[in-house]
């Protein structure tokens, strides 16, 4: 599979879509992911949010550069076309967790949300 570029999420109503679709709770973060609908835009996109309950902005900002990077090298390889991510930072577990366990983290959840149900 060829690599993907990584689009990024930027309208609320995307990340409400998101929300109301599949979604992987895991240690280091939380996954929600939504296959778009036909004629929607192509290629993986990807949105990062952390809440007030990850800490302040330093914290939450720190917890949403890890994600991104993590996404930045898991979701090209893993991730599959047509489908929205959205990564949730989680209170002290996101900043926190080994950077290689946090990408273990995402891939398992890619794994369990790509499974046909």
């Amino acid at each position: 599979m060829p690599d993907m570029t990584l689009t990024v999420l930027s309208k609320r109503a995307e990340f409400l879509a998101a929300a109301r679709a599949r979604h992987q709770r895991m240690p280091g973060l939380t996954l929600q992911a939504r296959i778009r609908a036909e004629g929607e835009a192509e290629g993986i996109r990807v949105g990062f949010t952390c809440s007030k309950k990850v800490g302040n902005a330093v914290a939450r900002n720190r917890a949403k550069r890890r994600l991104r990077e993590v996404a930045r090298l898991v979701l090209p390889a893993e991730g599959r076309d047509g489908w929205d991510y959205v990564l949730i930072g989680k209170a002290e577990a996101t900043a926190a967790r080994d950077f290689v366990a946090l990408q273990d983290d995402l891939r398992r959840a890619l794994a369990a949300c790509h499974k046909p149900r």
